[in-house]
């Protein structure tokens, strides 16, 4: 199929989750994002895709497919740009979600222009959720804002306890701030200012400060159920985290891996941030990710335990 024209607006059908998807975005990019695209389109037939980077590499997917897949995909043809043009395809309504695995700060960014931001919020947040000895917890920021002040990092408290209630049906979240110890006083000085913060900050979902966590909290699970840090420190930990998993497997034998990518919340839309390393599976399962949040209407839930009617451009 070709481009969608500009400005105009459709409506998926029921059960349908239509995601743009960044050719461009990643590491091995186009091939790994095609491959990934491949594979996403096979496994879901109710998934429709649109294809947003150069010609050659949309032409490979459709190529890939059996005629009757082709009609469920739409390209917009760019060579520069790919993350604006798709996040601009989900604001336009030609998209329900978008996912990348390029630059994060261009990703964001371009999230945050063309969907808007919710109130209140100056950096959105990039959430991951990983296995742990109790279940799962969910981490933020993981390379939105690497150097956030106090205000930044009490509103991403609030967004992960939303998360958490509103996509993993968590009563009461506890929200515990990620340092160098349990004691006092422990941390820089951020670190340090935002106990009694945090304490007094109501939370949405019912969910309060659980106190401070180090990193073994995060494996263990038994302290908190959303661990606030900034992105910088939780990037680290993330992709430490997933390395050693990858390696030694989960915490629980039983467990399987929740997907390699992140989810930006703070913004009007589903956005979805892969690795830059990501592999064709991993691009297959953040365009997953993608669908299930659309279809289960997650930003909406969230935005509504937040209170949240309305986004800025500013």
């Amino acid at each position: 199929m070709g481009a969608t024209a500009p400005g105009q607006r459709t409506v998926g059908e029921p059960g349908t989750a239509r995601i743009a998807v960044d050719l461009l975005g990643g590491d091995q990019a186009p091939a790994v994002v095609v491959d990934g695209a491949l594979r996403a389109a096979q496994a879901d037939p109710a998934l429709h895709l649109t294809l947003v980077g150069p010609a050659e590499a949309a032409d490979a997917v459709l190529a890939a497919l059996d005629p009757a897949d082709r009609q469920r995909i739409s390209t917009t043809i760019t060579t520069s740009g790919t993350a604006r043009g798709a996040a601009h395809a989900v604001a336009q309504g030609r998209a329900d979600a978008l996912v990348s695995a390029g630059d994060t700060g261009a990703t964001v960014l371009s999230a945050a222009r063309e969907l808007g931001r919710w109130p209140g919020v100056r950096r959105p947040a990039l959430a991951a959720v990983l296995p742990t000895a109790a279940g799962r917890i969910v981490l933020l920021d993981v390379g939105s804002s690497v150097d956030p002040d106090a205000e930044t990092l009490l509103m991403h408290a609030s967004l992960g306890a939303a998360y958490a209630s509103a996509v993993f049906d968590l009563k009461n979240p506890r929200v515990g701030l990620l340092t160098i110890g349990t004691e006092p006083g422990k941390g820089d000085r951020l670190r340090r200012a935002l106990p009694p913060l945090l304490a007094a900050r109501p939370l949405p979902a019912g969910a309060s400060y659980a106190g401070l966590v180090e990193g073994g909290d995060v494996v263990l699970g038994a302290a908190a159920d959303v661990v606030v840090t900034d992105g910088f420190t939780g990037n680290i930990l993330l992709k430490g985290l997933e390395t050693g998993y990858a390696l030694a497997g989960p915490p629980l034998i039983s467990q399987e891996m929740p997907p390699r990518a992140a989810v930006l919340l703070g913004v009007g839309g589903t956005v979805v941030v892969c690795h830059g390393a990501a592999s064709g599976s991993d691009l297959a399962a953040g365009i997953a990710h993608a669908a299930d949040l659309h279809r289960r209407a997650s930003v909406a839930a969230i935005a509504d335990l937040l209170r949240y009617s309305e986004v800025s451009h500013d």
